[in-house]
């Protein structure tokens, strides 16, 4: 059994970025410092991990309505809850998505239809399974998208939902790798939303983490001193991160991140 004492995950990522490589810049306050002070390799893909109610889904959409507003356009898909619900709470904490979706800055697939197609979908003489018509489905309606508005900037949440569809771990991994495949084209800069299994110390690395190029990792839970909400960025290949946790806080504006500030 692999644990995560068992490997340096840092020593995978000691290749430099070349010097001219563009930075998305993730409109997470505090955030940035945690990462050379740039952000995100641009085209990158990015695993958010959390316990629940860690705020995942509101630092990518807080990723999605800063890249609007610098010019960055961007795709929300929704593999779960209806998008509708999602916006109506991100209102709560100062993000108001639907300006972006008027003036055609960020666009929404809402994918969660797909889980409820029959176990086998015919399509003209030939009948495939669901799983990979859901695959090709996803992958199709994402560039569709992407094409139609030009992002720059996407978000999949949460990864959760689509991969239970597969039988197993190594079948969840392939998918996985596929829908990482089929999205690379693309050229945009992703987050993709997934649940932290597991938070000891000692917990087993989740198959997300070693396909992705960064992991960062969102955990909150209760203290002697009350709750903690920290934020580490596990991975983030050639870029030379802060690997240490540190709190957050939800405010008007979306997260703000404390990189000067520990976590005990």
């Amino acid at each position: 059994m692999y644990r995560l004492t068992d490997f340096n995950v840092m020593s995978s990522d000691v290749r430099r970025l070349p010097a001219d490589i563009e930075f998305a810049s993730t409109g997470v306050p505090g955030l940035e410092e945690m990462l050379e002070g740039k952000g995100i390799p641009k085209g990158y893909k990015v695993v958010v991990m959390g316990t629940p109610g860690a705020g995942k889904t509101t630092l990518a959409i807080q990723f999605l309505v800063h890249g609007c507003k610098i010019g960055e356009n961007g795709i929300y898909v929704s593999l779960d809850e209806k998008p509708f619900n999602i916006f109506r709470n991100m209102r709560r904490v100062g993000l108001d998505v639907e300006p972006h979706i008027n003036e055609r800055r960020l666009s929404i697939v809402d994918a969660s239809p797909i889980r409820t197609l029959p176990g086998e979908v015919k399509v003209g003489a030939l009948s495939i399974g669901k799983r990979d018509f859901s695959m090709a489905a996803l992958i199709t309606s994402i560039k569709s998208h992407v094409e139609d508005i030009g992002a720059e900037r996407l978000v999949i949440d949460p990864l959760t939902s689509f991969l239970l569809q597969f039988p197993d771990e190594h079948a969840r991994r392939t998918a996985l790798m596929d829908l990482l495949e089929g999205i690379a084209p693309l050229g945009c800069t992703t987050l993709l939303l997934t649940e932290l299994r597991a938070s000891s110390p000692r917990r087993r690395y989740q198959f997300e983490e070693y396909l992705a190029e960064g992991v960062i990792i969102m955990m909150r839970y209760q203290s002697s001193g009350g709750i903690v909400q920290s934020i580490r960025v596990e991975k983030m290949r050639g870029v030379n991160h802060d690997v240490e946790p540190h709190p957050y806080k939800f405010t008007p504006e979306g997260i703000v991140v404390f990189p000067s500030e520990k976590v005990l």
